[in-house]
């Protein structure tokens, strides 16, 4: 088998997976229970053991914030706690005895979806991950995109909108400050209408993204703004991105993905009113097949088979 591991900024997944895609295991731990690192992965080992301690773990996959493929850390993730530079890597090899990999969360994601979801016909696509933050992994004749640093596809963090809203990488204005879930919290107080008195969202102690798209399904006025509102910027900053890699589709993943063919509609058409000419027509936006499945943790786990193929 191998371990699987999903790092986000609110829970991290982990799983068992064996080479064609089987998990024998999942199960989350809350990101903020971990104080440190080291802590992370001793429960996660933990967590193994009780499951049974004659598993034969080949190797461990890990997605992260931030995650740096060639040397196996995470390094200054503004949606983690844990600051800094991380041996994550180093830290499962050392407890569970095994070769561990590291690469981007988006990375992971992207990989998974490549080998197991809504890519697998795909050669040159781009995953978008919609969670607590947005990231983004970009494959190329279905290579995975690293750069010369281990840092490409962090996509999320280009700004939008001058001066705007305060991220957690310090700089203003970023994409994940408006296309994420977190992004569509803020929203509901920074977003300015005419209907936002009399929505039903304020009546919710603490709402959530999940909350938005519920209520807007019932008519409320203000949650279908701010849903168009998001699709809006986030249509238009992947019609930019297609200058790039020209992808044959772009694949949402996460919370916000997950709402049916309304948000990926209005994505779709936000990107072809920005698209260049040349681009028009030509990529396709998807759902990821992987929901039910996590896609992460799949993908994850599938640097290991990669590893032994």
């Amino acid at each position: 088998m191998a371990l699987g591991v999903d790092i986000g900024g609110t829970n991290i997944a982990f799983g068992l997976v064996n080479d064609s895609g089987n998990l024998s295991l999942e199960d989350t731990i809350s990101t903020a229970s971990c104080e440190t690192p080291e802590q992370m992965v001793n429960a996660i080992y933990d967590r193994i053991q009780q499951f049974s301690e004659e598993c034969n773990i080949v190797g461990i996959g890990i997605g992260a914030p931030n995650g740096n493929y060639f040397n196996g850390t995470i390094e200054f993730a503004p949606n983690l706690k844990w600051k800094g530079v991380l041996p994550i890597a180093s830290l499962f090899e050392s407890q569970f005895k095994t070769k561990a990999i590291l690469t981007n969360d988006a990375n992971a994601a992207a990989i998974g979806e490549m080998i197991y979801g809504s890519a697998k016909d795909l050669k040159d696509f781009v995953t978008i991950t919609l969670g607590t933050g947005c990231g983004s992994g970009v494959v190329v004749n279905r290579k995975l995109i690293y750069g010369h640093d281990g840092f490409a596809g962090e996509y999320g963090h280009i700004r939008v909108i001058n001066n705007g809203r305060l991220c957690g990488c310090g700089r203003k204005g970023c994409l994940e400050t408006y296309a994420s879930a977190t992004g569509v919290v803020r929203s509901i107080e920074e977003y300015e209408s005419v209907n936002k008195k009399d929505s039903k969202i304020f009546s919710i102690d603490n709402p959530q993204a999940t909350d938005v798209f519920r209520i807007a399904e019932q008519g409320d006025a203000f949650c279908i703004e701010i849903i168009e509102y998001t699709a809006k910027i986030l249509g238009e900053a992947l019609a930019d991105f297609a200058c790039f890699t020209s992808p044959e589709a772009y694949i949402l993943f996460g919370g916000i993905a997950q709402n049916g063919p309304t948000f990926t509609g209005l994505v779709k058409k936000y990107m072809e009113g920005a698209l260049l000419t040349i681009y028009k027509n030509k990529i396709e936006i998807r759902v990821s097949d992987l929901h039910d499945k996590n896609a992460a943790i799949l993908g994850a786990s599938s640097l290991v088979w990669n590893q032994h193929s």
